[in-house]
């Protein structure tokens, strides 16, 4: 496999770093906002939340509210706190999704239920949470209020559902499309949606910018989970098969269970029950994705997704935010290999 994922630069790896230099003084002011308000009294609070987001992310939810506002020529400063309610919401999700699959690192650090305990983390996600309504309210905008606050009952929705979906191996293709277009899509639509509202520019280039962020969050969430089986915990920041061994059923269990022989549906039947989480299991799976192209073909899907998002930006005109934006796309798929 190569780096080039998508036929649009195949001159080098696609990066961030056009994003990262569209929005860096914008990101200034959204890292202002994050400052401010993960502030309390309660001196837990800030030491906790501080840890994760202080914790290496590539702050792309935020980013892509930033560049979206830029592809729209917006001047004004309300995506800053809007950006940075983005980035609360994600965290606290992050939060809540540790202590609820018992994580023990994420990019390469402990995590905060390890080293505070769990009721610390999830009370602390309800504060972030908290946090990112109040920047909505400030924003003044109903319809910013509504994207917002739909994206996180949606995203709530998606981990329950991923949840009841979890070592039960006839979870099949649709129920994993919607489980991932809830719990990641729905936040990167909502953080890309945010910019024409505040922009004004009309409903055709919240629509269009929507379509972006969803498809853009589902190619991720593909990558995530062909990652997951395919990487080492350097890279992908988490344990290397802590999908397998949680029983997630991801796209790639679910292609290489449907395509097995009855021994391999068997193997995988007793591996996403809990039966088969050893090293050697789990070496042992990644050979069966192989051998079936579950892993090839969810990269593929993904690249569907991918150039979706792409097209999505094809109403706007040219230049260094939609440059950004193509290669935030392309990055995103290229991280799989």
């Amino acid at each position: 496999m190569t780096a080039t994922v998508l036929p649009l630069r195949p001159a080098r790896e696609p990066s961030l770093t056009a994003m990262v230099d569209l929005v860096a003084a914008d990101m200034n002011g959204v890292n202002a906002v994050i400052l401010e308000r993960m502030q309390s009294k309660v001196a837990l609070i800030p030491e906790l939340a501080g840890h994760l987001i202080a914790g290496g992310g590539k702050r792309m939810r935020p980013m892509l509210t930033l560049a979206s506002a830029a592809l729209l020529d917006y001047t004004g400063t309300r995506h800053h706190k809007l950006a940075a309610a983005v980035e609360f919401i994600h965290t606290a999700t992050l939060l809540h999704d540790d202590v609820v699959d018992g994580s023990g690192t994420r990019r390469g650090k402990r995590t905060a239920n390890i080293i505070w305990g769990n009721p610390a983390s999830v009370l602390v996600g309800d504060f972030l949470f908290s946090r990112a309504f109040e920047l909505m309210v400030e924003d003044g905008s109903l319809k910013v209020l509504k994207i917002l606050s739909n994206a996180s009952a949606v995203i709530a929705e998606g981990e329950v559902e991923q949840l009841t979906a979890q070592r039960r191996i006839d979870a099949g293709e649709e129920q994993y499309l919607t489980i991932i277009g809830a719990k990641t899509a729905a936040l990167f639509a909502a953080a890309c949606r945010v910019a024409p509202v505040v922009a004004e520019a009309g409903e055709d280039a919240e629509l269009a910018l929507d379509s972006y962020g969803r498809n853009l969050g589902i190619a991720f969430q593909l990558v995530d989970d062909v990652i997951d089986y395919a990487s080492d915990e350097q890279t992908m920041g988490k344990g290397v098969g802590d999908d397998f061994r949680d029983g997630k059923m991801t796209l790639p269990v679910i292609l290489a269970h449907a395509r097995g022989a009855p021994a391999d549906r068997a193997f995988w039947a007793a591996a996403m029950a809990g039966e088969r989480a050893t090293d050697a299991d789990l070496a042992h799976a990644i050979g069966l994705m192989r051998a079936t192209n579950a892993l090839a073909d969810t990269i593929e899907r993904a690249r569907h997704y991918g150039r979706r998002a792409i097209d999505a930006l094809a109403p706007f005109p040219a230049g260094k935010a939609k440059a950004a934006l193509t290669e935030a796309v392309e990055f995103a798929i290229a991280r799989a290999y």
